[in-house]
This record gives structure tokens, C-alpha cells and sequence, in this order.
């Protein structure tokens, strides 16, 4: 398989996804404009922050007038969890030169990493060799980017005259479920998402998404308690 068949194999791996992340720019774009962020400021945080929980996040600890070290501290917090995409990867990506890594890492999503990862992984006649995997990557990776930015500018645009109450914020859930799902193949891997889940609807009250961190590292706990039973 050449580059070109990977970063489409990538890309088309992708493009279910953006049915959930698109309506979630949107509303993106319309609570950063809300929330005082000029229309200029709104777009450039798609492009350098690239993580729409985190944008969201930072849009509404900016409405609330929270101060700059909080906020940055928030997000940093919320993002932890694409270091664990990240070690899922770097085996496949070790050979590459540092700046293919840092633009792996920019483009490296929840989406992304959903999309590509059973590619990355699958060991068949017709997968790329591990000199070509990283296109796959890559590919969903700007797909994912691409149809972020867009919503996002859609948002920005129209997301004034959309009413408050529309009700898009569903977007977010189903786009994880989306994700989550496929890919619980085992009694660990359920046991973990249900921990996970449970934990986050305990804590969703913490300030600043604490519950969303603390949820991941309760799901974490859970999977490698059970993973390590099973061996």
C-alpha cells in the first residue's frame, strides 16, 4: 500500500465520525461567542488547542472570568487522557523523525485515534507496512481537523442567530458513544467503561470537570485490576 492509499484508508475511516463532530463545532463556535470570545479568538483556539472538550471548557471558564493559570491548569487536566492515545501509538511511530511526531501529536484526537487505531493495529495481507501506518494517522487526522475547523467557522458565523435552547449539546455523548462502543471487546474493557461511566454521573458536580478526570483514572484502575486477573 503507497502513502496515498494509506491517508485515504485514514480519512475514509474517519468521515463517520464528523456526522457527530460537526454539530458539535457548531455549537462550539456559539458558546465561545457567548462566552465574550471574539469571533478571531474562537477560531484560533480550533486551531492551536484542537480539543473540543478542552475548548469548551476554556470557553466557559472564560465566561465565568476564571483566572488564566486555572484555566490553563483546567485544560491541561482535561487533555491528560491523549497521553494515553499517545504511549497506544508510539511503538508504531518510534521510527519517525521528531517532526512527524509533533504533527502526529497536534492532530492526535479522540476521533482520530478511534479511527485509526484498528488499522494501526490489525495485522493482515492488506495493511500498510509499519513504514506507511503513520498516513493512516495522518489521514484521519486531518479529516478530523479539517471538518473541526469548518464547524467551528460555521459556529462563528450563524451561531448568533441560532436560538439558545436548540438543543445540539447531545452531539458530544453520542460522538463517544460512538467511539467507546465498537471497541469494548471484552469483560475488562466493559467493566471499565461502566466504572468509568458511573464515576463521571457521581462526580459530574466537581468543579472545573474534575469528575471527567477522576473517571478516567477510576476506569484505568477497574480495566488493569481485571486485565491483570485474566493473565
Amino acid at each position: 500500500m503507497k502513502r496515498t492509499q494509506a491517508f485515504s484508508l485514514g480519512l475514509r475511516s474517519v468521515m463517520p465520525l464528523l456526522l457527530g463532530v460537526a454539530p458539535f463545532g457548531v455549537i462550539y463556535g456559539l458558546v465561545a461567542l457567548q462566552s465574550g470570545i471574539p469571533a478571531l479568538a474562537a477560531m484560533a483556539m480550533s486551531s492551536i488547542v484542537f480539543a473540543g472538550s478542552a475548548q469548551f471548557l476554556l470557553a466557559q471558564l472564560v465566561g465565568a472570568g476564571a483566572p488564566l493559570l486555572l484555566s490553563a491548569g483546567a485544560v491541561g487536566l482535561v487533555n491528560l487522557r491523549h497521553a494515553l492515545y499517545s504511549a497506544s501509538v508510539a511503538p508504531i511511530l518510534a521510527h519517525l523523525p521528531r517532526r512527524w511526531k509533533i504533527l502526529l501529536a497536534y492532530l492526535l484526537t479522540d476521533e482520530a485515534y478511534a479511527a485509526a487505531i484498528p488499522h494501526l493495529m490489525a495485522v493482515k495481507p492488506d495493511t500498510p507496512p509499519s513504514a506507511m501506518r503513520h498516513w493512516i494517522l495522518f489521514g484521519s487526522g486531518f479529516g478530523l481537523w479539517a471538518g473541526w475547523q469548518l464547524s467551528t467557522l460555521a459556529g462563528v458565523l450563524i451561531g448568533a442567530r441560532l436560538p439558545p435552547n436548540l438543543g445540539l449539546d447531545f452531539a458530544l455523548p453520542l460522538t463517544f458513544i460512538a467511539i467507546v462502543v465498537p471497541m469494548i471487546e471484552s469483560r475488562a474493557l466493559l467493566m471499565a467503561a461502566l466504572a468509568a461511566g458511573a464515576a463521571a454521573i457521581a462526580l459530574a458536580a466537581l468543579p472545573y470537570k474534575l469528575g471527567l478526570f477522576l473517571a478516567a483514572l477510576a476506569g484505568l484502575v477497574v480495566g488493569a485490576v481485571l486485565t491483570g486477573k485474566t493473565k
